[in-house]
């Protein structure tokens, strides 16, 4: 079994690895469901948990467009806007229900989606993700930080030392998911804050 130290080390490696679909790499013209589906699993392969596992998957799509987070295709092909639609959903999905992402999207894809006033949606994605290195630095730095606040936990509590490693293993755990749990509780609340002004904006 590995020690905690080799986890820690494996999970900075692993962070390495990890990285946005640059704008460029996206083709210019409009692809068909398989071909978007082929192209999301390929560029997004690394952050899978399981091999098997599928990034994107048809019946995702259409649920998408169901639940108006993704505009309709035309003609059943996809834009290059399509895409990075669905590369913000894919981060958003596992975090937030389809309500919230459908209530952040909306002035997105009202101002910015294939409308030729405003900020394209491409510029708009590049700004965001211009900032990849900088949060990927800071990440790690907190990951490290946590890792050794807990290596200081259980000590001289009679434990062998076998035990002693899984608690601090459960601590910094524990340490990771209460910093995600309250990112979670302020995302849903700045969305539902959006929400309740929606109907004062509607009045004006």
């Amino acid at each position: 079994m590995k020690t905690n130290d080799e986890r820690i080390q494996d999970i900075l490696k692993r962070l390495e690895t990890l990285s946005h679909i640059k704008p460029e790499t996206i083709p210019n013209i409009d692809l068909y469901m398989d071909q978007v589906t082929t192209f999301m699993d390929e560029h997004l392969k690394d952050t899978k948990r399981y091999p098997e596992d599928k990034v994107l998957t048809k019946t995702m799509i259409n649920n998408y467009a169901k639940n108006n987070l993704l505009p309709a295709p035309n003609k059943k092909k996809y834009s290059k806007e399509h895409i990075l639609l669905l590369i913000f959903i894919y981060y958003f999905k596992n975090m937030l229900s389809f309500n919230d992402i459908e209530q952040l999207f909306r002035p997105i894809t009202e101002k910015h989606f294939n409308t030729p006033e405003g900020l394209p949606l491409e510029e708009i994605y590049k700004e965001i993700f211009s900032l990849e290195a900088e949060e990927m630095d800071r990440v790690k730095k907190d990951i490290v930080e946590k890792y050794e606040r807990v290596g200081k936990t259980f000590e001289d509590k009679g434990l062998e030392e076998d035990d002693v490693e899984y608690l601090r293993l459960f601590a910094w755990i524990c340490g990771l998911s209460f910093d995600v749990y309250l990112k979670k509780q302020i995302i849903e609340h700045i969305i539902d804050d959006l929400r309740e002004a929606e109907p004062i904006k509607k009045k004006k």
